[in-house]
């Protein structure tokens, strides 16, 4: 995964000035990931169980829900991290090798679901002040507008969904 580590600038060429954050870098790194991974609007796409898959996942998601479909800034920033915490869950609690993303529009919603072999199902906890982890389920809670878990005959889809306004 060339150029898609877990740091979320483009790793330094020798020989070469490390290329600053731009709209143009961003958008060259998302369709690096959208070549590397596939189109997740298409279909599924399997992304490897690692925790710089994330920095994949969060390409794709603003490519697809700003870029391709136009949504609003603040939309597509709540949508980014709500596939991070999904994406991060898949990684750190299933033992999983990959996971599967697929987003979906259909009018006045959008749907991202995050599949993992997995059948364990996700807790949606308290949340205290001082708390520093166990936090991501309840941002899913907060900023989407439906969540929830499809169990299946090998694993689950965890997935949630926000209201867009079309046009």
């Amino acid at each position: 995964m060339a150029g898609l580590e877990g740091t979320e600038q483009p790793r330094q060429r020798v020989g070469t000035a490390p290329a600053r954050w731009s709209p143009a870098v961003e958008d060259e790194l998302a369709l690096k990931a959208l070549e590397l991974f596939g189109d997740p609007t298409l279909g599924e796409v399997r992304l490897p169980s690692r925790p710089e898959s994330a920095v994949a996942a969060r390409r794709l998601t603003q490519s697809v829900v700003m870029r391709h479909w136009g949504l609003s800034e603040r939309l597509t920033e709540h949508a980014v991290l709500l596939v991070s915490e999904l994406v991060g869950n898949a990684v750190r609690h299933t033992g999983a090798r990959h996971f599967g993303l697929r987003m979906l529009r259909r009018r006045g919603w959008l749907r991202i679901e995050v599949r993992d072999p997995s059948r364990g199902l996700p807790c949606l906890l308290p949340v205290r002040e001082m708390d520093v982890s166990g936090r991501g389920l309840f941002l899913v809670d907060k900023l989407s507008d439906r969540w929830g878990v499809d169990l299946l005959a090998r694993g689950k889809t965890t997935w949630f969904e926000m209201r867009v306004a079309d046009r």
